[in-house]
């Protein structure tokens, strides 16, 4: 099975409307008589899936599953932190000052996240990972506590200021030794914008590609409405929508403690470290789902709000226009929502029981 990274999350995306198989291609037509093709495949240790509508969804049906399975394959290829050949691992095992020649893909994550870690003051960090497999969320999978001095020693070699991006010359290099870089909280959206082009490259209008929770979406359903995507309802066992979110030209993403944890003295502990302390983050936050134009970014951002918690990152998310919706936990595990007014103006629905 394809990995990526350590699995920075697990979402339920539904794209609800028009009815259609999700095992291997299915065809079907939706309530408005457009075509419409569905298809998924193995990537990034979970499941893709796509859909494509309109006239030329059938046509397109085979190159579309070729393209984003391609293209999710050579996100895997170049940032996953279990394959030893890959760009990222190559990067992790450098030595300080050493540059390492990478793809324009690897840079441009590496870019994208360093800009997401600017504007959120560190709240995203890549090079969280010695904090993120200290827990047991790494490659390694032993969870276990870290004594508070082994945390505390991880501290100078996490810092995104300390990789030096040269997109002249193609390289990364970091600034000290001990510094590794994990890219699970920014990877897979990005994968995600990657397969979104190679469908727009062959020329589909209307489609919604998905990976491990990940969406982007453009134009129309089978139905002639926008794509209808579920964020899921935390903690919920089976796996339900919380709200309906329609899109169309839109990328959503979300973050969330309730899938990759364990307990441990009564106490549960996420895979979602802050950086600032390399604990798992703490709070009555359940998730953060956040709405952009690029998933890739949709990802990062959705990380930077849950570490940084319900009451500062929805105050940042509202200074800064952005999209996002909070899903917080009450008594008796109650859930309430807080929408900043860019998502409010999606028209999310309230999903059915």
């Amino acid at each position: 099975m394809d990995t990526l990274l350590s699995p920075r999350r697990r979402t339920l995306v539904q794209a609800l409307g028009a009815s259609a198989l999700l095992a291997g291609c299915g065809k079907a037509p939706g309530l408005a008589g457009r075509p419409l093709a569905a298809f998924q495949g193995p990537a990034m240790g979970t499941v893709w899936n796509a859909k494509l509508a309109g006239p030329l969804a059938e046509s397109l049906a085979g190159r579309a599953a070729t393209a984003v399975s391609d293209a999710l394959d050579g996100v895997v290829a170049r940032m996953s932190t279990y394959l030893d050949s890959s760009e990222l691992a190559r990067f992790n095992a450098a030595a300080a000052g050493v540059p390492v020649a990478v793809s324009r893909e690897t840079l441009e994550v590496f870019a994208l996240a360093r800009a997401v870690s600017e504007a959120t003051g560190g709240a995203f960090d890549a090079t969280v990972a010695p904090a993120v497999d200290a827990w047991g969320f790494g490659p390694s999978k032993a969870k276990r506590v870290p004594p508070a001095a082994e945390l505390a020693g991880l501290a100078s070699r996490i810092d995104w200021r300390a990789i030096a991006i040269d997109r002249d010359a193609g390289t990364l290099a970091k600034a000290r030794e001990g510094v590794r870089a994990d890219l699970s909280g920014i990877a897979k959206g990005y994968g995600v914008d990657l397969a979104a082009r190679a469908l727009e490259a062959l020329g589909a209008a209307d489609y919604m590609v998905e990976a491990g929770g990940e969406v982007r979406t453009r134009g129309r359903n089978a139905d002639g409405k926008p794509w209808r995507i579920g964020i899921e309802r935390p903690d919920a066992v089976p796996q339900q929508a919380y709200l309906v979110v329609p899109l169309d030209g839109l990328a959503m993403a979300t973050s969330g403690d309730y899938r990759i944890f364990f307990e441990e003295g009564g106490r549960r502990y996420s895979h979602e470290i802050d950086p600032a302390t390399r604990e798992p983050v703490r709070g009555s936050l359940a998730s953060v789902s956040v709405v952009a134009k690029d998933c890739g970014w949709a990802d990062a951002m959705a990380t930077a709000l849950f570490v940084m918690g319900a009451e500062r990152g929805h105050a940042f998310a509202v200074e800064r226009d952005i999209a996002a919706c909070f899903i917080e936990r009450g008594p008796g595990g109650r859930l309430a929502d807080r929408q900043t007014p860019a998502f409010g103006k999606l028209g999310a629905e309230r999903a059915k029981a």
